[in-house]
């Protein structure tokens, strides 16, 4: 590291402050103190506890303990020069000091997000398989386990560092941050970022969204798998993962947002790395102590507080560990329906048409269709994220929306596209529950989106003189999170609703995709409660959202009284992008999902139109009706083949873009 030092003219770096004011970060020194050493005496007691208690040496609190560990490591490498920082007036470090914080922040944070994916892992042997638990999760399997997170976070954060060091800094020295990252020291590189923005974007965000998708399946295949035990069982077994899921929501959820983004720095970015760093270790230890008796307990006996040792209640888990070893079920597992209630695992789809002719015609007509949708949606997230003069909320929220249509059609389209040769259409059951539940998490995000860029228009166009600070970072990043909250929590209940039908008779589907409607008419049970349930949270979303945006677009409408011809012509131009898309994928919803549980032979070919044709035509609508991103397009790629960088202009300050 000391070469960095004679490359480049920047030799120590200079942090500013979490907030403005001495008598602001005294408060802040008080505040953060406590809560850091709360985070090292909680994480380090749980290490303790579980490393001296016989009756802890399992695998789950094997896992609990590394997981306490990385939290102190985490949460060291940031948080002691903070607080001590908060105290000084010119807040220095130097590069080689920098490199070092970076390389060890992503060691850690890569590591943990890991081990909470091996610790799900855990979890799914423990309720799905938990005869052979001890087996399957042996002591060389666990060693080998930890290792994995501990190797994947060497490698991440080698690869961090080695793209931060090979990029030359000058200029301002000045982090507008109380740490470092690579967004930040990308900054103060004084030659072009973009591939190594691309390197980083890949090698952190892919992670965090990879491993949060994973979880999230997991945990799809648990709820599965417990459809066949009693109510007992079901209430027992999600105790045992409820704390797991509290600390994967609370440390995915900022990963996710700092992290699947291009190279770029937000002001509420610090507020962000405070609740990973300093309140989500801080809290673990509760989470984890809270909701486990056998910690709990354990806690007590070796630390003097008297307590019911060994002879206290069973823990909320499937499997009880006694201190003798051995290792019995909290409830039995055996107490599974008849054989005819839940005898399908798998189903068979019927796809879009049974001439082969016709399937051959759609294999070359789909696949370019999905390469098309690919290619025209990452070109629109490349551009804007690449563009300084399409750095507004407008375009940030297009953005978002081509990457959610990426998602969206990939749950789909792939399987549809491999389907045509095949002459049997099979995917199992757990695939299917899983491929419903993306379904209808991407296509909620998207219509949440559309709604939530009918109010940025609104705002553009009612209110020019407020927009920057209506719509700031602050606000569009809570309108993104809510989007992704609301899609999550309809997923889920559309999953839960569905994984605890009974399947009993046909596993004919006919359609092409996983979805509600088909799977009702394949349930051994009567549905009308169910296929009520389906309509108000699938039709009365689309309905509402829609009618929030045609409200919207009224309130415009009749605020263009006021204005000049040519101004109510350019504002209605920036609005013909979006209503088109809305039209586009709303109308289909609607027609889908707003009438009771049947379906139509029609409804395949609607779910084409949403689901691989809407998404496929928006790049082509917003570059072709918005003269901002075309020549944004043309500056950044044409012009980048020709070997000629020039700088983009400075963007309007109501972000509004012109046909």
């Amino acid at each position: 590291m000391g070469s960095v030092a004679s490359k480049n003219n920047v030799t120590q770096l200079i942090l500013t402050d979490l907030f403005q004011g001495p008598e602001v970060q005294r408060v802040c020194f008080v505040l953060f103190l406590p809560m850091y050493l709360a985070t090292v005496v909680g994480s380090g007691l749980i290490v303790l506890t579980v490393n001296v208690s016989k009756s802890l040496h399992f695998p789950v609190y094997f896992f609990l303990s590394y997981l306490s560990l990385m939290e102190i490591s985490y949460s060291s490498t940031v948080v002691p020069k903070f607080i001590t920082d908060l105290l000084t007036q010119i807040k220095i470090i130097s590069m080689e000091g920098c490199l070092a914080q970076i390389f060890f922040f992503h060691f850690f944070g890569v590591t943990e997000i890991l081990l909470l994916t091996v610790m799900v892992y855990d979890c799914y042997v423990a309720i799905c398989e938990p005869l052979h638990y001890t087996t399957v999760m042996s002591h060389p399997v666990c060693h080998l386990l930890v290792a994995g997170p501990w190797i994947g976070g060497v490698i991440h954060s080698m690869v961090q560092i080695l793209v931060t060091v090979q990029s030359p800094f000058g200029g301002p020295n000045v982090i507008d941050h109380y740490f470092y990252d690579l967004h930040l020291l990308f900054k103060v590189a004084y030659t072009d970022t973009f591939v190594e923005g691309v390197t980083v974007l890949t090698n952190s965000g892919l992670i965090s969204v990879t491993s949060i998708l994973m979880l999230v399946s997991s945990y799809v295949i648990i709820l599965v798998n417990l459809r066949s035990h009693s109510a007992e069982g079901r209430c027992k077994a999600l105790s045992t993962c409820a704390s797991h899921i509290t600390v994967v929501i609370l440390f995915s959820g900022p990963a996710i947002f700092l992290y699947t983004r291009p190279s770029s720095t937000f002001t509420k970015d610090k507020l962000v790395v405070i609740f990973c760093v300093i309140i989500i270790p801080m809290l673990n230890p509760i989470i984890y102590t809270f909701r486990n008796t056998e910690v709990k307990n354990n806690t007590r006996r070796l630390w003097g507080k008297k307590g019911n040792a060994g002879h206290g209640p069973k823990p909320n888990c499937l499997l009880y560990f006694s201190p003798t070893g051995k290792v019995t079920p909290c409830f039995s597992l055996v107490n599974c329906p008849d054989s005819m209630e839940n005898n399908v695992t798998e189903f068979i789809l019927t796809g879009l048409s049974q001439n082969e002719e016709v399937q051959q015609l759609c294999f070359f007509l789909f696949l370019l269709f999905y390469i098309i949708l690919m290619a025209g949606n990452f070109l629109i997230i490349m551009t804007i994220q690449r563009s300084p003069n399409l750095n507004s909320p407008t375009y940030f929220l297009i953005s978002f929306l081509s990457f959610v249509d990426i998602c969206y059609s990939s749950v789909t389209a792939p399987k549809l596209i491999i389907d045509f040769p095949a002459k049997v259409k099979s995917i199992s059951f757990v695939g299917c529950m899983i491929q419903l539940f993306y379904v209808h998490l991407f296509g909620c995000t998207d219509i949440f989106i559309l709604t939530v860029m009918a109010y940025d228009r609104y705002v553009a166009i009612c209110k020019p003189l407020r927009y920057t600070t209506i719509m700031d970072w602050k606000v569009c990043s809570m309108l993104v999170l809510t989007c992704w909250l609301g899609g999550f929590v309809h997923s889920f209940i559309q999953a839960i609703l569905t994984v605890q039908l009974p399947f009993c008779g046909s596993n004919l589907i006919d359609h092409y995709f996983c979805d509600v409607h088909p799977l009702l008419k394949l349930a051994c049970a009567d549905t009308y409660v169910v296929g009520l349930i389906v309509v108000a949270n699938s039709g009365i979303i689309s309905l509402s959202c829609f009618v929030i945006l045609v409200g919207s677009y009224t309130v415009i409408l009749l605020s263009f009284k006021t204005r000049s011809s040519e101004g109510r012509r350019e504002a209605l131009s920036t609005c013909a992008s979006h209503i088109t898309v809305v039209i586009l994928f709303f109308v289909p919803c609607i027609f889908i999902h707003l009438r009771p549980s049947t379906t139509f032979t029609e409804d395949k070919m609607v779910a084409v139109f949403y689901t691989i044709i809407t998404p496929m035509l928006n790049p082509l609508i917003y570059t072709l009706r918005n003269t901002e991103v075309k020549n944004a397009m043309k500056r950044l790629w044409i012009k980048k083949l020709l070997g000629k960088n020039r700088k983009d202009p400075d963007v309007k300050p109501d972000g509004i873009g012109t046909a």
